[in-house]
């Protein structure tokens, strides 16, 4: 099968494209022929031996992906073959085909486009869980996100808003920011411009935010603490700007605040309840036309690198796929 081959840890740039043997089929898993995979960047860390999951070379990265299962293997019965699925494969999924536990494959209905399903599990699932499992949302609340046009920042507007929030985003060009008012965002900042810790203290006559959504760490970590509310929650989504900040327990002490990290990938292995909850419900939205995935940059599996270093660079609006077939 064709697929985009890592062989050592480096940059983007030196993945192969190559042939590689089809994967074995297991019980408990299905063989899917994969249509589309979305780029995240933990697959752009994962090629350079960044991510806290290494596996064996050769690998294809492909944390997430939308197909068609083509066989089902001893003991799964519910996913026939012909069925349309997003698929939560760890790895794996920039190639034609993927083995995926059988549990980690969700039916999708026809109306769903595979470019949509491939771009919908983690960034959507990242932002509901964490904004509802892990930060508690409550109807009223204020929400700053930060990289709010990114693939994970949009979506945490968009449910935020539907949440019954008021949201601030902030971002670096008039562009993103425009993005994210058309998803919802109340107020706008443009932290290049403005120094956002005052204009989240101002937008919130001084109380600040109740939740912080926060992919980027670093100085806006730092700096989130300063415009936190009296029992606020800063949610740790990652670390894009590379530094991975540390919390003074004398901030936390002094707001009574919280900061709650979201590693929405484990609850797959951990507590797969909450997991298939969350994603269950936001389908019920997609269908109800209440959500919508924004897919900005579709690519050819022979420019991966190029998806991937779109991302790292951190010039993507909303969400980068890569066409299989």
């Amino acid at each position: 099968m064709k697929a985009i081959i890592c062989d050592h840890w480096g940059p983007p740039s030196e993945l192969k494209i190559g042939e590689l043997p089809s994967p074995e089929l297991r019980p408990g898993t299905v063989r899917l022929k994969v249509e589309a995979c979305s780029i995240n960047y933990a697959d752009a860390l994962m090629v350079q031996g960044l991510y806290q999951e290494k596996p064996p070379f050769p690998f294809s990265p492909g944390f997430e992906a939308a197909g068609v299962v083509m066989e089902a293997g001893k003991g799964v019965s519910y996913l026939k073959p012909g069925t349309r699925v997003i698929a939560l494969c760890g790895y794996g999924g920039l190639a034609e085909e993927v083995i995926v536990e059988a549990h980690q494959a969700l039916p999708i209905t026809d109306s769903m486009s595979f470019t949509d399903a491939a771009a919908f599990a983690v960034a959507y699932g990242t932002s509901h869980i964490a904004l509802t499992h892990r930060g508690q949302l409550k109807a009223g609340e204020t929400v700053l996100v930060h990289g709010a046009a990114g693939g994970v920042g949009l979506t945490a507007v968009e449910l935020a808003k539907l949440l019954g929030a008021t949201v601030i985003a902030t971002a670096s060009t008039p562009e993103k920011l425009a993005l994210a008012q058309a998803y919802g965002a109340d107020h706008l900042i443009n932290y290049t411009e403005e120094n956002f810790v005052d204009r989240v203290k101002e937008i919130t006559n001084k109380k600040g935010a109740d939740v912080i959504y926060d992919p980027v760490g670093g100085d806006v970590f730092d700096q989130s603490l300063r415009c936190i509310a009296w029992e606020g929650r800063l949610l740790i989504i990652g670390f894009a700007s590379g530094r991975i900040p540390e919390m003074p327990a004398n901030r936390a002490l002094l707001k009574n605040c919280s900061a709650v990290g979201v590693f929405w990938g484990a609850y797959s292995q951990r507590n797969p309840a909450v997991l298939l909850q969350s994603l269950q419900q936001l389908l019920t939205w997609y269908e109800e036309g209440k959500i919508k995935p924004h897919v900005t940059d579709i690519f050819p599996l022979e420019q991966t690198a190029e998806a991937m270093n779109l991302l790292l660079g951190r010039k993507a609006k909303g969400k980068v796929v890569v066409k299989i077939s």
